[in-house]
């Protein structure tokens, strides 16, 4: 594979589709929030997307072998349809980045959809009971019809920058006439910790959002079956970035929100 690949199973027919994305990042709250949906409500996986820009290994998870991906799904819902993406990994470089949310919205443009709201983790170092989901909309005009939602529109005065494909599905998309908006849970931004609290307060605005119910009861019980794979792979993720990092000197350490 020299480029970034999408296989499609199937190309459903979907009716002015929304494409909600959850990619590792900061307590992994994109990765729990959008994958315990895609659960719940059944969603059916029609697509793949493969990247010479992931990490250089494949994993032996349950004596098979894992190819790192990002997974697309598909659910009819009453009033519009949703496509939900998750993913392994963030690609190790920039470039890579750049490539893949190019081939990811294309993707989203030719299944006709017209909004993508990405969710990420917005570190604060202390833990919260009850956590505040944080908004960015590529269009202010939202900000007073998303409010309603619960959602905070304050992230602007506390971080400014968003590294990694949380911020840049978002910001590309509106490029290609297609809306972005950004959720960041917050949470206290521990390594290798997932934080289900802060995916719940996600998945309650989601609701809200796209008229969804989601049976929260299960969450915790899903989070601990992920734990064992997400700390395998960030573990490894890890060593991986260390050994390329090793063999270009001088290369700064990137911390990101997403």
């Amino acid at each position: 594979m020299i480029e970034t690949e999408i296989i499609s199973k199937t190309k459903p027919k979907l009716k002015d589709p929304i494409c909600v994305i959850g990619l590792p990042g900061i307590g992994n709250i994109g990765r729990i929030a959008v994958g315990y949906a895609i659960t719940q409500l059944k969603a059916k996986k029609f697509a793949d997307l493969y990247s010479p820009y992931f990490y250089p290994f494949v994993m032996i998870h349950n004596d098979q072998i894992h190819i790192l991906r990002d997974e697309f799904f598909f659910y009819k819902g009453k009033k519009r349809d949703l496509i939900f993406l998750i993913g392994d990994s963030q690609t190790y470089d920039p470039k890579g980045h750049y490539e893949i949310v190019g081939k990811i919205l294309e993707f989203l443009e030719s299944l006709g959809c017209k909004e993508v709201i990405t969710v990420g983790g917005f570190s604060t170092g202390k833990v919260s009971k009850k956590p505040k989901v944080y908004g960015v909309v590529t269009n202010k005009k939202r900000i007073k019809e998303l409010s309603k939602h619960g959602i905070s529109f304050e992230a602007g005065t506390k971080i400014g920058t968003i590294v990694g494909a949380a911020g840049l599905l978002s910001g590309f998309a509106e490029i290609r006439g297609i809306r972005g908006t950004v959720l960041l849970g917050e949470t206290v931004g521990f390594p290798i910790i997932t934080d289900p609290t802060a995916a719940e307060a996600v998945l309650l605005v989601l609701e809200k959002m796209l008229g969804i119910d989601i049976d929260l009861a299960k969450l915790e019980e899903k989070v601990k079956a992920m734990q064992d794979f997400i700390k395998k792979l960030e573990q490894i993720q890890t060593q991986a970035a260390e050994q390329l990092t090793k063999t270009k000197p001088g290369k700064e350490d990137l911390k990101y929100i997403g």
